[in-house]
Parts: C-alpha cells; structure tokens; sequence
C-alpha cells in the first residue's frame, strides 16, 4: 500500500523538475546575472509560431524505471518478481521519457529580423508577454552565447544644446 504512494511523490518530482527548464526570454539564468551583455538593434521582418522541443535529459526515464521496477517486483513469487521488475523498469524508463519530453515541450516563436547593417538572423524563444511585428524595433541581447530579443526601449532624443556641449 505505501509504494504507490512512493511511486506517485517520485512521478510528482521528477515532474516537478522537468518543468524547471524555459526557454522564456522573461526567464533570465541565475549565472547570467550580474553579467554584461551584448545588445544589437534591429527590425523585425516577421514571425511564426514554432513548437520548441521538449528535453530528455534522462531523469523522467531513470524515476519512470526505478518506479517500473518497484511496482513490477512486487508482483508474484521472487522470480516471476523478478523478470517483471526488469519489465516495468524497461516500461517506466519508456514511459518516463515521453513524460518529460512532453512535459518541457513549449510553445515558441521565430522572429526573423534584420540588423542595421542589412544582415538578418533568425532567433527562436519561447512565447512570452512581449509581442512582435514587423517593422518592430527590437533588441538582441546576447549574454553567454543565449540570444534573446525584446523590443527596443524608447530613448528620447537628445537636445542640439546638449550635444554641441559634449
């Protein structure tokens, strides 16, 4: 009676944890703070929404095999226990897997822009509150080899009398 209560925690962690990974430009890495990034202007010349793939990282597999063979152990006399042991372990690892790739999958977007010098580069994130269109002015910002665009902050022009100071 206790180890399908065992087994639902495990299933409910591993979950758990899986749902950790974004792809969200509103989500920024614990390491990339405190960090200086490279921002480059551009346009955006369109967009379309893409599914981002979910990870497999091997935890879902490990917690569905570990709990696969648990609840087939317990099945029978030790040796029939045992052969199925190996069976729900094989079965969980599957299962496992599925469930944490199609627990990370997102919904994404392309973005399709074209820098100030007439280069274009595609950036793929996933959907967040920000939404784009073309002729948007947006932001690349590149910290630690992670790309992400966000619109381009409204920057007041500065008056003839300040400049010619400078």
């Amino acid at each position: 009676m206790n180890r399908p209560t065992t087994a639902t925690w495990l299933i409910a962690c591993a979950l758990s944890l899986g749902a950790c990974a974004t792809s969200s430009p509103d989500v920024v890495s614990r390491n990339d703070a405190q960090r200086m990034s490279t921002v480059i202007e551009a346009v955006v010349l369109s967009t379309r929404l893409v599914t981002v793939d979910g990870s497999q990282s091997g935890l879902g597999a490990a917690t569905g095999g570990v709990i696969g063979g648990i609840a087939g152990s317990s099945v029978g006399g030790s040796r029939e226990g045992m052969v199925v042991g190996v069976i729900g372990a094989v079965v969980g690892g599957v299962i496992g897997n599925a469930t944490e790739r199609a627990a990370t999958r997102e919904e994404g977007l392309e973005i399709l822009v074209q820098l100030r010098n007439g280069d274009r580069r595609s950036v793929v994130q996933a959907r967040a509150a920000e939404s784009f269109a073309p002729g948007d002015p947006v932001i690349l910002v590149t910290t630690g080899g992670r790309v992400r665009v966000t619109k381009a902050p409204m920057v007041a022009p500065v008056p003839a009398s300040a400049a010619a100071r400078s």
